[in-house]
């Protein structure tokens, strides 16, 4: 006898609604160290294909379009936030409106521009209602990213907000506890800065973003010397 479970997933597909199911711990797996195995030989030109029709999570189906990222492909700095947001979704682009005009700010205070540097998000999909990334819709993009920093082998990466950072360090650490002080990520420095959306939000905490910037300038011009 057919299961209930079985049974529903039937009359929908009789009636031609698409089924999406969730993928089991193996399957996950498995598709992920595929991704993986795929994007580490990709040029930008593959990556960035691969990105445009990736399928690998459920926010595929939900994108108006995907932000693979923007800037100099080998630029010193490397700006990681974490998902795109309405506008990033609907232009494709990372970092835009108010954030990213204070992001263009901060970055002119350190003689650098969006065009000099290399700016991308732990997703490239944005979430529903712009709620935080899931675990396994950062590991399906994580292939992605990796081999962006392997591409752009940047003097410094810059981690910018709470989820950027905790998903780079692999810390559950607030944003409070991860800046002031350097990191690594595969042996390139990294440094922890507050995101420009909260910096809207609270000015007051502007001073201590202008120091990880400071921080992070200093650690970019050590770098390989």
């Amino acid at each position: 006898m057919m299961q209930p479970e079985n049974q529903r997933r039937a009359y929908l597909e009789a009636m031609g609604i698409d089924v999406w199911l969730p993928r089991d711990s193996a399957d996950a797996a498995a598709t992920d160290d595929m991704a993986e195995t795929s994007a580490e030989a990709m040029d930008w030109e593959s990556l960035r294909q691969a990105v445009s029709a990736c399928t690998l999570c459920g926010l595929s189906q939900s994108r108006t379009n995907t932000v693979f990222g923007i800037g100099n492909p080998e630029a010193e700095w490397l700006i990681v936030g974490e998902a795109p947001g309405a506008e990033e979704d609907r232009r494709g682009e990372p970092f835009v409106g108010r954030a990213g005009k204070l992001l263009d700010e901060m970055l002119r205070a350190i003689g650098q521009r969006r065009e000099d540097v290399f700016i991308a998000n732990i997703l490239k999909c944005r979430p529903p209602n712009n709620r935080d990334p899931k675990a396994d819709e950062c590991a399906s993009c994580r292939p992605y990213l990796e081999r962006q920093i392997e591409l752009v082998q940047p003097r410094i990466i810059l981690a910018v907000g709470r989820v950027a950072a905790q998903n780079l360090l692999g810390s559950d650490d607030p944003v409070g506890r991860m800046r002031g002080r350097p990191h690594q990520l595969d042996g390139i420095p990294l440094v922890v800065t507050y995101h420009p959306a909260y910096l809207l939000r609270s000015p007051s905490q502007k001073n201590k973003a202008w120091r990880d910037l400071c921080l992070a300038a200093r650690l970019a011009a050590e770098y390989g010397a």
